[in-house]
């Protein structure tokens, strides 16, 4: 095939904007991975069922067989294409937990394998079958870069590899081809092709009456307005000891709390499930904190990502969120003052135009210049913009299986960004609330208390709910009570 005939029937595809950020602003100590930790009742399946499991239904994410390529000179984002080597033993891969193989010896083991950053040269991922884990169970610990995935675009991944019941298909991988990837010379012309057909498409939606460019600018630019007016998205953040250089090495964290309490909380104190969780955590931080001695006269910054998928939507790759910055009342001692304070921040950010303006600037990235887009990135973090990053995913409230075996917990990951040094990250699952919490190994030896932490506050909040929960009267417990035995009968 010569170069021409290649070059036609090459295929591509560039990073977005947001995307492609996550890449430019990793380094050396900040490796832009998500991930998760996921126990299983065992025993494990072993390592040639588990490579026979993936390989039979990767192909419904093309994307983790899919290496980056970079433009010459930077005069375009990297690029998606087929990696005609892919191998997936290099990405799925074995480990074993020295005894006594307890949950201690699991995080040890995650912190050490979510420290190193992910080859760029390969499809950025990898998934560590974790044996020895005690109880007879076992453990999934994987990771996948920031540029391909959000948290609820890695959710689409885990339902691929697992089953809502015991059972699961043994169904065989279609053949795969991958498709050639395209020269550098190919790479420059549609880079720069690209950098002119997207401003005139824009600019041609815009001049027409009823266009959906017309309607996407004008919603931009009434969200983009408040948010550089507002002093709560601009200002730096208070001095923290969470916001300190970081170096390579991590320190991993895992709880669980009862959703079904969070939600009971919430009812009975007023607020949602996501109130709850910020208040719990500034709580928790608040504990921590103050045993490290920091005077706590302003409430922290943090930066909640807002999944801005549009209903129905099917991408199952890639980042659609928008970033919300909000204060996490760390100065209230009381934790019912806290949970109320969180729920007024949030119902004003939703009334208000901040997150249209947040999911603005997010677009406008795609038409920034490429070879200012790595720069800049850089240079924004060298500010302290937010103090640290909390992200609440909806998970599935159904029991999941891997090859017959229910999976019991998964706990994420969120990545730390340059100069934070603590990442908290939230997934909810059949009936559990699980928290990964990621910091810096040297910053962050106090992380199990503010794990501890965080069951004592919502344990603090439950309490409160039950006063403010008015004792159900004696007829109404009788009338509870015939129902129960009406409803036990029909069950019978």
């Amino acid at each position: 095939m010569d170069s021409s005939t290649r070059e036609m029937s090459s295929w591509h595809e560039p990073l977005s904007g947001l995307d492609a950020s996550f890449l430019y602003m990793e380094d050396r100590t900040a490796h832009m991975h998500v991930g998760s930790v996921a126990l299983f009742e065992g025993p494990a399946p072993s390592y040639e069922e588990l490579v026979t499991h993936i390989a039979s239904r990767i192909h419904r994410v093309p994307r983790y067989r899919q290496r980056l390529v970079f433009v010459p000179l930077q005069l375009g984002r990297p690029a998606w294409v087929d990696d005609a080597r892919f191998d997936l033993q290099y990405h799925v891969r074995r480990a074993a937990l020295p005894a006594p193989g307890g949950e201690k010896e699991l995080k040890e083991l995650a912190s050490r394998l979510f420290e190193h950053q992910l080859d760029r040269e390969r499809p950025l991922w990898e998934m560590y079958l974790v044996e020895g884990l005690e109880g007879g169970r076992f453990a999934i610990v994987a990771k996948t870069h920031h540029c391909m995935v959000d948290g609820i675009s890695s959710l689409d991944l885990a339902a691929v590899l697992l089953d809502g019941a015991p059972s699961a298909d043994a169904s065989h991988a279609p053949a795969w081809h991958p498709r050639p990837a395209p020269s550098r010379r190919a790479l420059v012309k549609s880079a720069l092709r690209d950098q002119v057909r997207r401003p005139l498409a824009l600019v041609r939606g815009a001049v027409k009456a009823d266009s959906e460019a017309r309607s996407k600018l004008s919603v931009m630019a009434g969200g983009i307005v408040p948010l550089l007016l507002s002093g709560t998205q601009l200002r730096r953040t208070p001095e923290s000891s969470l916001n300190q250089p970081i170096g390579p090495h991590r320190r991993y964290e895992m709880v669980s709390l009862d959703l079904p309490t969070v939600k009971t909380v919430g009812a009975a104190l007023g607020g949602k499930v996501n109130d709850v969780v910020l208040a719990v955590v500034a709580g928790a931080l608040r504990r921590v904190l103050s045993a490290r001695g920091e005077s706590l006269t302003r409430d922290l910054q943090v930066m909640v990502p807002v999944n801005v998928r549009r209903p129905g939507a099917a991408e199952t790759t890639g980042n659609h969120v928008a970033m919300v910055f909000c204060p996490l009342p760390v100065r209230c001692a009381d934790p019912l003052e806290r949970l109320h304070a969180v729920g007024r921040t949030m119902a004003g950010l939703k009334k208000s135009k901040l997150l249209v303006g947040s999911m603005a600037l997010t677009s406008f990235s795609d038409f920034s210049p490429p070879p200012l887009a790595a720069p800049a990135a850089r240079l924004s973090m060298r500010e302290t913009w937010f103090n640290l990053v909390v992200t609440n995913v909806p998970g599935p409230q159904m029991q999941l299986f891997l090859r017959g075996r229910r999976m019991l917990r998964c706990h994420p990951l969120v990545p730390l960004a340059p100069k934070q040094t603590l990442g908290i990250a939230l997934l909810s699952y059949n009936g559990s609330l699980d928290v990964g919490l990621l910091a810096d190994a040297d910053h962050a030896r106090d992380l199990p208390d503010l794990a501890e932490a965080m069951k004592l506050e919502l344990a603090e909040l439950t309490e409160r709910a039950k006063l403010a929960t008015p004792a159900p009267s004696r007829a109404a417990t009788r009338a509870r009570s015939k129902a129960g035995v009406r409803e036990s009968a029909a069950v019978v």
